[in-house]
This record gives C-alpha cells, sequence and structure tokens, in this order.
C-alpha cells in the first residue's frame, strides 16, 4: 500500500501515522505553495493551548522551490515556544540537542528543510519508511491514485478543513497541559516525542 503526502514542517501525528503504517510514502514535490498549510506550519500544546508557529517563505521564483524568509527572528522565537511549552516534558532534555539545530543552522528552500526534519523525527522515532518524491504534480484528486493500492491524504492532513480520514483515530498520551486543556490530539510530532519518547512509535 501506497500513501501520497505534501510536505510538512514538525508534521502532525496524523502524518508520521502514515509514514509509519505505509508500505511506500509518495510525498509531493511540485505543487504550488498555499498558506495555511503545515508545509509551513505545526501545532504545539503550551499553557494557553494550541499555538501554531509558522515558518515565514518568499515566493519570489516557485519553480526553484519555496525560499524561507529570515523575517522576524522567527527560528529564535520557534525555540523560544518550544523550549517554554515542553522545557518541562519528560524528554525535552533527551532530544534538545537534536532539535536545536533546526533553529540555529540556515536552509534556503523549505522542501530541503522540512525532508530534513523528516529524516531526523523518523531516526528519533525509530521508524524507516520507504519515501520517494514526485516529479510532476498530481492534481487532486489524482487519477494516478484512485485505486485501492494507493491513499491520498493531501488534502485529510491539513490544518484548515482537513477531509475526513477514517484511518487516523488519535490516541491519548500523556501530555503536559492535559489537566489544564484536556487531551489535545494530532499536534505536531514534537507534542508526542517530547511527552512520550521511544515510546512514541506505540501511538502511531
Amino acid at each position: 500500500m501506497k500513501a501520497l503526502l505534501s510536505s510538512t514542517y514538525f508534521g502532525p501525528v496524523q502524518w508520521y501515522q502514515k509514514l509509519y503504517r505505509y508500505d511506500e510514502v509518495l510525498i509531493e514535490h511540485c505543487d504550488n505553495f498555499q498558506k495555511q498549510t503545515y508545509r509551513n506550519r505545526c501545532l504545539i500544546a503550551t499553557t494557553n493551548g494550541v499555538q501554531a508557529l509558522t515558518v515565514p517563505t518568499m515566493h519570489d521564483d516557485e519553480r526553484e522551490g519555496v525560499r524561507i524568509s529570515d523575517h522576524g527572528n522567527w527560528r529564535h522565537q520557534h525555540w523560544q515556544a518550544i523550549t517554554s511549552a515542553y522545557g518541562d516534558s519528560p524528554f525535552f532534555q533527551f532530544y534538545e540537542d537534536d532539535l536545536r539545530p533546526f533553529f540555529t543552522e540556515r536552509w534556503e528552500l523549505l522542501y530541503d528543510f522540512d525532508e530534513a526534519i523528516r529524516q531526523k523525527m523518523c531516526e528519533l522515532i525509530d521508524i524507516q519508511p520507504h519515501v520517494s518524491f514526485t516529479t510532476a504534480f498530481l492534481p487532486y484528486p489524482s487519477p494516478d491514485v484512485q485505486d485501492s493500492l494507493c491513499s491520498d491524504f493531501r488534502e485529510a492532513i491539513q490544518p484548515k478543513h482537513p477531509l475526513p480520514d477514517a484511518d487516523f483515530v488519535p490516541r491519548r498520551y500523556y501530555q503536559v497541559y492535559e489537566q489544564k486543556h484536556g487531551f489535545l490530539p494530532n499536534l505536531s510530532i514534537l507534542d508526542l516525542l517530547l511527552n512520550m519518547g521511544p515510546e512514541s512509535v506505540f501511538y502511531l
């Protein structure tokens, strides 16, 4: 079975579930950039509730790929938000050194940045998905994936108005702020990893 996914910035638990459960994953590399998607946004749990972290981008020439902007000192702001949100989580200190480079080093293209994050998250969760990338844009719904051997999740895994995904049922796990906000499902993979550590894979 194959899954077709968009790229993500510290994507949600649902996205990593597909990486874990499908025999092969095809990541879209040729779509036009859309705002308010997981390509440059992730959701974390904070003391005030869910917070969106968004990577600013530039769109001068998308033929070369969407470029990351340095606007607003976002790297520092994102790291500070993650540190504040998860500094007291059970596994933050364990993974801190693995995560910090994504907020101190610079990537030029958003796609390369997202892919570097995916590889590191898969390493930390200990999953080895078989991943390939599109060489031409596949419109939604794509005739190339309208068969029982491939599932297109590009419209199901997004923060705004996602389509139903019958295969994904969020499973409760420990969260730092659960007593205050209740369990918050399908946040960034960071939330699962920093709260559950090596047991994260059992929730995918």
